[in-house]
């Protein structure tokens, strides 16, 4: 059976001798009691770990919003281009069905895909198509992850809100000044992120529910990519840059207070089939906005504000043509976080103005925008949300089939969502 080899290396075979003599039934006996025959080999090898298989490495989560906009209606010509539920022949709508896949596939490379399964194709009657909102690597390019290189497409480095998940997000839609600046927030390209360990940490602890995080888009963030928004195939030679910081300030007292400042650049090319008419030209238009932000995180009272100017292409009325002309706008809201027993409530208002074109919209209509909301978003359990969201608005827009077109109204909007 087994004996040692020496005085000093003999302890490490009693266990081996336990186990076979419990094995074979046969009595314990001790190393001077166990000879060994001379060409026996003992193995002193460690056993490999079990390579983990993909499903250990990807996990899968996801959220379902369902919504109802047509409670105390008093305007049914008001419509909205971000939820075509809203007015007229608007019923119940799945607003988003998003799956994510994501993971460490590597331990220098992350993974993450999202599909949405409830979106619909500009022009459709038909709803409820799946759509890749996201598909990108994350590549570490050191050992702590400070440094990333994100490949694929992912959401652009522009805008608190734009970057806020709109599962965690407190308003039904994102405000119309930054998002007309990517609507669906993404594009394909490559970005750069870097952020010190202890912030992406702090990072990742903000992006919850309760908090209302935007997630670890760095520090610093500087991309390039195609300019046509997500999943629109690139119309030019011209790829747009864009930039941003943002720290998220640690005080004694608990609060955490983020500012940021965020810029892009490029040309936006208005395609044959985003126009209402061949009497109107598109074409390569300017594209480039500098934006500030400042959020409070809700702890429990919260605030955040945004706001940016720039220039795109916006129809002009008095000529018929689409120009380059300037845009401003933002918004504000406050809200506040109250705790009861395992159940949140988080009352909001928030106000927004915009005033400029909306370069993916028919013949980039121009916009005017004055609009406050008012709601509260009750989360009773982790994996059940219900939101109540009164909005009072004033939109105008211009186009060339519609030179003036301005409505007002008020409505209450519901909206049921499922965590998992």
């Amino acid at each position: 059976m087994f004996s040692p080899i020496n005085k000093r290396s003999g302890w490490h075979l009693l266990v081996p001798a336990v186990l076979l003599s419990c094995l074979s039934g046969l009595p314990f006996q001790t190393s001077a009691q166990v000879q060994v025959p001379k060409d026996t080999v003992v193995s002193t090898s460690i056993v490999e770990p079990v390579k983990k298989a993909w499903y250990d490495k990807i996990s899968l989560r996801g959220y379902v919003q369902i919504r109802y906009n047509r409670f105390l209606e008093t305007n049914s010509s008001l419509r909205t281009d971000y939820d075509k539920s809203v007015g007229d022949k608007g019923g119940f709508l799945i607003r988003r069905a998003r799956l994510v896949f994501s993971g460490n596939v590597h331990e220098r490379v992350y993974i993450y895909i999202q599909p949405d399964l409830a979106s619909t194709p500009a022009g459709s009657s038909t709803i409820h198509f799946a759509q890749i909102r996201d598909a990108y690597m994350d590549l570490a390019l050191d050992k702590k992850k400070e440094y990333r290189l994100r490949i694929g497409q992912s959401k652009i480095p522009y805008g608190f809100e734009n970057l806020q998940s709109s599962q965690n997000r407190l308003t039904l839609d994102r405000n119309d000044a930054f998002n007309s600046a990517i609507p669906n927030e993404r594009d394909l390209g490559v970005m750069f992120y870097w952020a010190p360990d202890h912030i992406r940490k702090r990072f990742s602890e903000l992006a919850n529910g309760q908090l209302k995080g935007s997630g670890d888009y760095g520090v610093f963030g500087l991309g390039v990519y195609n300019g046509q928004t997500a999943n629109r195939q690139e119309a030019n030679n011209n790829q747009h840059v864009v930039a941003r910081v943002s720290y998220p300030i640690a005080f004694a007292n608990g609060q955490i207070v983020e500012p940021g400042v965020q810029g892009y650049t490029g040309l936006y090319t208005v395609t044959s089939d985003q126009l209402s008419s061949s009497a109107i030209k598109g074409g390569d238009f300017r594209d480039q906005r500098a934006a500030a932000s400042i959020v409070l995180y809700p702890q429990p009272f919260g605030f955040q504000a945004e706001y940016n100017i720039g220039k795109g292409p916006e129809f002009d009325p008095a000529s018929g043509t689409i120009k380059t002309k300037s845009l401003k706008g933002g918004y504000a809201q406050a809200m506040y976080h109250w705790k009861l027993g395992n159940q949140h409530l988080i009352p909001f208002v928030k106000a927004q103005y915009y005033e400029g074109g909306k370069k993916t919209e028919t013949d980039a209509r121009f916009n005017r925008v004055y609009e406050t909301e008012v709601g509260l978003e009750w989360q009773p359990i982790p994996n059940f949300e219900l939101l109540t969201q009164y909005t009072i608005t004033d939109r105008t827009l211009r186009e060339g089939k519609a030179l003036n077109n301005r409505q007002n109204g008020q409505l209450l909007r519901l909206q049921a969502q499922l965590n998992f």
